[in-house]
Parts: C-alpha cells; structure tokens; sequence
C-alpha cells in the first residue's frame, strides 16, 4: 500500500486551502443562472443587459490600456533625475488618488472636457478649423479619459514599485557595458520589473471592470445604466439587479481565477530556472 502523498505547499510552506469561497461562489452563481434560464423574465432581462456587456468591456480594455500607458509615463517621470519632471509626477498621483473616482469622471465631463473643446476651437480659429460644440464630445469618451486619469495614478505606483525592486547592481553592470539609459530599461530593469508588476496590475484590471459600472452616472448605456433603465421600466427591480451583479460577478471572478493561475504559471517558471 502506498504511502499517503502530503498535501501540496506553497512557496511560502503553509498549506494549500481548499476553495470553500469558490464552492460558495459556484453554488450560488450556478442557481442564479438555473433561475436565469429557467424564467422567461430573467431571460428578458439578460437578453437587454448583454448589450450592455460589450461596452463595459470596451471601456474597460481602452481606459486600462490607456491607463498602463500614461502611469508607465509617470512612474519613470518620478524617477527623473530632473526635480521639477520627478515633482510634477507626484503632484500628479497625490492630486489624482485624492480625489474620488464619481468626482473626476463628473468633473472630467463637464469642466475638462468644455475647456478641451474651448482650447481646440481656439487653435482651431489660427488655423482656418470650423469650431465644434461640446455636446459633440462623447460622453463614453469623457468617461474612458476620467477612468484613465484616475487609475493612471494608481497604476504609476505599481510601476514605480516594479521598476525599484531590481538590483541596483544589474544596472550597474549594464551601465559599465556601456548600455543606454533607454537599453538599461528595455533589455534590464522591465523584463525583470514585469514579474513583480503584472499580479498588481490584474488586480487593478478586476478593479476597474467594476469602477466601469461609474460611467453610468453620465448616461452611458452600460451593465449598470440599461439595469436602472429596465428596472423603471418593468419595477422588477429584484430580478434585474440580480442579474446585473451575476454578469459582474462572472466577469470579475472569472478574471480573479485566470489572474491567479497566470500567477501560479509564473511561480512554476521561476523554481524551474
């Protein structure tokens, strides 16, 4: 008889748990869904709410991306050798994580964008341009440029945090190879800074699927906006709000659970180097 394998540890050596919250999860998603396909109202319901499902994603993936960009930017700005660049960056993310996210997107809505449109007919004027009027500024991209703004802070520190945690004595040596500031980056200090960037980084990404639902507040026609609609509309507000936190829940838990065995696949590529 063999002998009983021990159970799995992690690198830290504690035991693995088992999921209970996921059985939880599981149990409870997979009846909503039984009641979902079950009932022609709640079928009604998700057959109006997954138009909005496209959107939210759409929003999620421009306003991330953007985001990634400009707090990338920012993170190295903090790190410039140059005072006011490295001051200018702080001010930056202090200024942005102070103030809550539904603020920005409603002051990026109707006092940013306004004067964006102001200073563009002004240009516009020098150059022989037709002026343009505010309402023809989106809403959806008034809110993807708020969403950015308001996560670029956070993710800048994710990068800054990255970027700092390599060896200062690679660097050193790929300064005495005689390597660019901009070869030290690409070929040393980010291969190795993704590592410790990318788990943070997705959960921000979970982060802002839910922080979309924000952009409903301007009128846009997302999970959480067609919701609010179709519940005035039917005052079945049980079955339809329902419905709308099984669709983020599906996405956001589905994400978290791809995320962590993106995690796991990583850590299985570092103990075999």
């Amino acid at each position: 008889m063999s002998a009983q394998q021990p159970k799995p540890r992690r690198a830290d050596g504690k035991k693995d748990d088992f999921p209970w919250w996921l059985a939880a999860v599981l149990l409870i998603g997979g009846t909503l869904i039984w009641r979902v396909a079950s009932d022609d109202l709640y079928l009604t319901i998700l057959s109006t709410l997954m138009r909005g499902v496209q959107l939210t994603i759409f929003v999620t993936l421009i306003s991330f991306f953007l985001a990634s960009l400009l707090g990338l930017g920012l993170a190295l700005a903090a790190g410039s050798r140059w005072l006011v660049i490295r001051q200018s960056a702080r001010f930056y993310i202090e200024v942005v994580r102070g103030i809550p996210i539904i603020v920005l997107l409603l002051y990026v809505a109707f006092v940013l964008a306004p004067a964006l449109v102001e200073l563009r007919n002004w240009i516009g004027a020098h150059l022989g341009l037709d002026p343009i009027r505010t309402r023809n500024f989106p809403l959806l991209w008034r809110a993807i440029i708020a969403l950015m703004i308001a996560y670029s802070a956070f993710i800048s520190e994710v990068f800054r945090a990255g970027l700092q945690s390599v060896d200062e004595g690679q660097i050193e040596a790929a300064k005495a190879l005689g390597l660019s500031r901009w070869h030290r980056f690409r070929f040393i200090v980010f291969p190795q800074a993704i590592r410790t960037i990318l788990p943070p980084l997705g959960n921000d990404f979970v982060a802002l699927v839910k922080d979309s639902s924000l952009v409903s507040v301007l009128g846009v026609a997302d999970v959480t906006q067609l919701g609010k609609l179709t519940a005035v509309g039917n005052f079945r507000y049980f079955e339809t709000y329902n419905v709308v936190a099984l669709i983020y829940l599906t996405l956001t838990i589905g994400l978290s659970l791809l995320l962590r065995r993106f995690e796991k696949h990583l850590r299985r590529r570092e103990e075999r180097r």
